[in-house]
């Protein structure tokens, strides 16, 4: 199954889903599920995870986060989530709001509230949190621009985003500090970013935004670290991390390159037959 990209592509599946979009790629996706659903989708932008009826699994790398009824969770871009929903009990119905936090409209937010970003010396990680009656009622407010999201002016809906921004700020401190970390990260270890994001369908800016780095610093340290190019290294990795799944598994061509991170199944059938002189589907025959 291929791993979405969101929010250039909406999550799927069977449930009702209605998107507010600003330019610049900033979205607000509402998403009303009727049945269990599960899947990945992988973050190109900053993602506030708001829920408003059932509950959420979220799966990131080692770590996992449970989102109940009125809580909401941080997550940071340029990594893959998988996903597990379920309704509430009683109407069986999961309700949520995705709100991508578009990097300029957070600078710009910042600005214009004159907030000064302390260094930054820990990683905050992602961790749920409770959302107050002011965040629960902002977020049922936005229901009727999602009835005819062609009719809302632009203007109103970025003022509705800076809202956000503002009850975020106000109401929820552990949020609002991981905010401020998404514009400042700190410097990481650099094994574990790529070890931990290389079956993603991540590029060298990712690694090198989530490792706390310039694209320059990041390349030069990967290659004093690994002796070798990080490009090369990340397909050299995928491609025997491709080997060992089709070998031990009954997943279908496809889906092993999809889950780790190839466009499509031809580019990768391709590099793979030049890396190991056969095609995966002779190993997946096997």
């Amino acid at each position: 199954m291929a791993i979405l990209k969101f929010p250039s592509a909406l999550i799927s599946g069977d449930c009702t889903t209605s998107s507010l979009t600003l330019d610049g790629g900033s979205i607000i996706d509402q998403c009303i599920v009727t049945a269990g659903e599960k899947g990945t989708f992988f973050l190109e932008q900053h993602l506030l995870y708001v829920v408003l009826g059932g509950s959420v699994k979220l799966t990131c790398g080692r770590q996992s986060w449970t989102v109940g009824k009125n809580e909401m969770i941080l997550l940071r871009k340029a990594h893959s989530v998988s996903y597990e929903k379920q309704g509430n009990p009683d109407t069986g119905l999961f309700e949520s709001q995705l709100f991508a936090i578009n990097d300029d409209l957070l600078a710009e937010f910042l600005t214009s509230q004159h907030v000064t970003i302390p260094p930054m010396t820990e990683e905050y990680g992602a961790k749920v949190s409770p959302m107050s009656e002011r965040l629960v009622a902002y977020c049922w407010s936005l229901s009727p621009y999602f009835n005819d999201p062609s009719q809302v002016n632009p203007g109103l809906l970025k003022l509705k985003v800076m809202e956000l921004l503002y009850n975020v700020m106000d109401c929820s401190k552990n949020i609002f500090r991981q905010m401020l970390q998404l514009r400042q990260p700190v410097k990481t270890d650099l094994h574990r970013v790529v070890e931990d994001n290389y079956t993603s369908p991540v590029t060298l800016e990712d690694l090198a935004y989530l490792s706390g780095r310039s694209l320059s610093t990041f390349k030069r340290d990967f290659q004093e670290t690994y002796g070798e190019s990080p490009a090369k290294w990340i397909r050299t990795r995928r491609l025997q991390k491709a080997h060992q799944m089709l070998e031990a598994s009954n997943m279908s061509v496809a889906d092993v390159a999809y889950s780790l991170g190839f466009e499509n199944p031809t580019h990768f059938s391709r590099i793979f037959k030049e890396h190991f002189g056969t095609t995966p589907s002779a190993i997946s025959a096997n």
